[in-house]
């Protein structure tokens, strides 16, 4: 759907951009006790973990559209936290699995930002250079391949940016290269996904003094109640980003029209679902592609 997002424009401030980009990470990884069940990070992870079972070690996981940073350092923190969960034993030690690695990039890479997330964790690390997602280059996919690793692309609340044409030739490229890929949305196009979107706007109203300060950035404020730029752009670009969401067979219909034939295309397995994160609003919406065949 030909609609645009406001904060997508080459116009709107930057500052203005950074302090969205922050609220979208807090809302993937907030876990408000007694309204949700589980951060949207949590579910990701826990889905990732359940689809592609033991041989989810094999994989390397490249967020390709990054942003600031998203919920990717959280996805790894808590994919990876049942390796640590206990220190194995001398007998276990030699069976138990590596952790899986993460990898952060972008069209518009911002490594100032994810050096602070990379410093995190030893899981994560990234590429400070520009990558196209549909034309990525090949000694990132070859870097893994001779480490004996997969690579799994992940889109978190990024692929309804891209238009028709574009998103074929990503998911092109994504196939001729890769063992699978991840979509993962906060939205749609259903009335509880418009709904969600204003309760986002109240949201970040309700917390922005508590992020102004956790930021250190008194503006904030100002921006949000005085002048309210911040939730109402918020709120109207969850709606542009609800109407530009595609269902999982307009997905299959780009893959079949991307131009590999229906004989590649065949080798694919394709899964979606919904997982409820705030009771009659809150969803992740998800699709995890892989190549048959590749959890054996």
């Amino acid at each position: 759907m030909q609609v645009f997002e406001i904060a997508d424009q080459e116009w709107f401030p930057q500052f203005l951009r950074t302090h969205m980009q922050a609220a979208l990470t807090a809302a993937w990884t907030t876990n408000i006790p007694l309204l949700q069940s589980s951060s949207p990070a949590r579910i990701v992870a826990r889905l990732l973990s359940h689809h592609l079972g033991p041989s989810i070690h094999n994989y390397t996981f490249i967020d390709f559209c990054a942003g600031a940073g998203g919920p990717t350092p959280s996805i790894e923190k808590h994919l990876n936290a049942p390796v640590f969960a206990s220190p194995p034993s001398y007998a276990e030690a030699a069976t138990t699995p590596p952790p899986v690695q993460f990898i952060l990039t972008d069209l518009h890479p911002h490594p100032a930002l994810w050096s602070a997330a990379a410093s995190a964790s030893p899981n994560l690390s990234y590429v400070s250079s520009s990558v196209d997602a549909s034309n990525v280059p090949q000694h990132l996919i070859n870097d893994q391949k001779q480490k004996g690793k997969k690579v799994f692309r992940l889109f978190n609340l990024a692929f309804h940016h891209f238009d028709d044409t574009l998103a074929r030739k990503i998911l092109r490229n994504t196939l001729e290269t890769s063992d699978g890929f991840g979509i993962f949305e906060l939205q749609d196009r259903s009335l509880s996904g418009f709904l969600a979107c204003c309760l986002f706007g109240l949201g970040a109203m309700v917390m922005a003094p508590y992020y102004a300060f956790l930021w250190g950035a008194p503006l904030a404020l100002v921006w949000t109640y005085l002048v309210p730029a911040l939730p109402a752009v918020l709120v109207f670009d969850g709606w542009m980003s609800s109407l530009r969401t595609r269902t999982v067979g307009e997905v299959k219909d780009l893959m079949g029209s991307c131009g590999l034939g229906e004989v590649e295309i065949r080798k694919w397995e394709v899964r979606s679902g919904t997982e409820r994160f705030i009771p009659g609003v809150g969803y992740v919406n998800w699709i995890i592609v892989t190549r048959k065949g590749s959890q054996e």
